[in-house]
């Protein structure tokens, strides 16, 4: 496979993955509708459901964004009330997260309605289709996994063009 195919092939798995994220929230709706989150508190919600008990720098790592920004996300979930913070039983400089009792209930009905919806869907499958796209998850998996980490001055195009010169200047530490 050529460099051209291989770079559509890229844009074609982000077309079907967006289009399989908007079909499913205009279906089943958001998370947490009453307190409009934003797409980066979604997606730290989201870690720490699954990950119960998660640090900062955990989330970090999994989201792919820096430590600060997602303090200030964090920051941000527990005014709202989505989140609580505790203190680790053995390090207690460790603050470990997790939802709030009324968030996870409502993501866990949330997620609930979004896999009904979408099982509803791939069992129309026919069973060779399920099994290969079942086969493909650990493939999509690895390609998340070794995407580069960003860069503190701004993830840079492989051409070399980067942000407006304007924006440069605020970018540089």
């Amino acid at each position: 496979m050529d460099d051209d195919s291989v770079a559509g092939l890229a844009d074609d798995l982000y077309d079907v993955i967006g289009l399989l994220r908007r079909r499913s929230r205009r279906l089943v709706g958001s998370p947490l509708p009453e307190l409009g989150l934003s797409g980066a508190q979604l997606e730290l919600v989201r870690v720490v459901r699954r990950n119960p008990g998660v640090t900062v720098a955990e989330a970090a790592r999994v989201l792919g964004l820096a430590p600060n920004t997602v303090s200030t996300l964090v920051g941000q979930l527990l005014a709202l009330g989505v989140l609580v913070r505790e203190r680790d039983e053995q390090d207690r400089r460790v603050a470990r997260l997790d939802l709030t009792a009324w968030a996870r209930t409502a993501l866990e009905r949330w997620r609930d309605r979004r896999v009904q919806a979408t099982a509803s869907a791939l069992s129309g499958l026919p069973s060779a289709e399920r099994a290969r796209l079942a086969a493909a998850l650990p493939t999509i998996a690895r390609i998340a996994a070794d995407l580069p980490e960003p860069t503190d001055a701004g993830v840079r195009e492989p051409d070399g063009l980067g942000p407006p010169p304007e924006q440069e200047a605020v970018m540089r530490p």
